[in-house]
């Protein structure tokens, strides 16, 4: 059991450091590229699906993706149901 609870908080910091580093330009070829190609080869099996079943939430003209923040909170939660 403890071994899926670090995974599940693990996969939660994948998760929020996907989030912050896209606020920031990565240039090409650089340290923040790699980072940024690795937390989306983790966290694109789990992000992509449900991106495609929920819409982005419409604020003027831009777009919000609610799918981190539902994954965020669904793994909170099922931490809390195992008891981690």
């Amino acid at each position: 059991m403890d071994i899926v609870c670090w995974l599940l908080q693990a996969f939660f910091y994948a998760i929020f450091l996907r989030i912050i580093l896209s606020w920031f330009p990565a240039a090409p070829g650089g340290f923040l590229a790699a980072l940024n190609g690795a937390l989306f080869t983790i966290t694109e099996p789990v992000l992509g699906p449900l991106r495609r079943a929920i819409p982005p939430l419409r604020v003027g003209m831009a777009g919000i993706d609610l799918s981190p923040m539902i994954v965020l909170i669904g793994i909170q939660l099922l931490r809390g149901f195992l008891g981690c």
